[in-house]
């Protein structure tokens, strides 16, 4: 399986995670605010700190985002662009956003695709301080109770970066047992996520949100992404028993490479290792 060397020596634990409860719900963004705070606000009406959403159509503007590049140093495995801030209204087409906290204010981890002003498709990872709604635009959501996603220092990827730590309840009405993750690099992302439910005792769930990167990526459409920097977009994700009676993750994506490159489909299990991160919440089923 592909690999990438990381900066620091790999964490023993593979998987991050903390059991929570949560329940999936959908609101609409209030047109004029900070992305961020526009969905920090919508969270706090259900009773949630943070969680993970979806969205597809939208409209945001003025808009800022990087994308996956290359390190100028041995310092990180792979870095950032310089931010893009594109005029006009920028129009999404899908998106997966891990709200939690960072320094102790809120903030997010958003990855997406989208359709700039002057037509040029695009993708990568949104900047809370400087993206706003520019019209209302409704997002699938899942709130947590009892986790919250909070940015700490990584040192095997010499990166800040979001993972599940537990929280005080907030006392927001719940009906799902749930688990928030994150997948450290070198792992295959269906193959980490069967192992883990397989361990827990899983028999079927549902994935809400989803960012993060893979090293490059393999298609079961038979598209390959060869480019080994992706910003990765969950769009659609079940663990379910397969024909075979084992566990099967599917996996569908969009992502953006560091050459620009855009690609969409569904990953081939155990042949799509994660590079950096991968943040999710898993609402148990069965």
């Amino acid at each position: 399986m592909r690999s990438i060397k990381q900066p620091g020596a790999p964490i023993a634990e593979r998987i991050q995670w903390v059991e929570a409860r949560g329940r999936a719900f959908s609101f609409t963004l209030q047109a004029g605010l900070p992305l961020l705070e526009a969905a920090r606000r919508s969270f706090a009406a259900e009773g949630f700190a943070g969680g993970v959403l979806r969205f597809r159509r939208g409209a945001l503007g003025p808009f800022a985002y990087v994308m996956p590049a290359l390190s100028k140093t041995d310092e990180n495995a792979a870095f950032y662009s310089d931010t893009f801030r594109p005029g006009g209204i920028t129009q999404t087409k899908l998106g997966s956003m891990t709200l939690g906290l960072r320094d102790g204010a809120p903030f997010f981890h958003c990855h997406g695709l989208w359709i700039e002003a002057d037509g040029r498709d695009s993708g990568g990872h949104m900047l809370p301080d400087e993206t706003i709604v520019a019209e209302p635009f409704e997002v699938d959501a899942f709130g947590l109770d009892g986790a919250m996603f909070t940015a700490e220092p990584d040192p095997e990827t010499n990166f800040k970066l979001f993972g599940p730590v537990a929280a005080v309840s907030t006392r927001a009405r719940t009906t799902s047992r749930a688990f928030a993750l994150r997948l450290r690099p070198n792992q295959d992302f269906a193959e980490a996520l069967e192992g883990f439910c397989r361990a827990h005792g899983i028999a079927r769930a549902k994935i809400h949100g989803g960012v993060g990167s893979t090293i490059g990526a393999r298609f079961t459409h038979g598209g390959v992404t060869e480019p080994f920097a992706t910003e990765l977009a969950l769009t659609t994700g079940t663990i379910a028993p397969g024909q075979s009676g084992a566990l099967e993750a599917a996996l569908d994506v969009a992502l953006v490479d560091y050459t620009g490159g855009l690609a969409e489909g569904r990953l081939i299990r155990g042949d799509n290792p994660v590079l950096m991160t991968m943040e999710l919440v898993l609402e148990v089923l069965g």
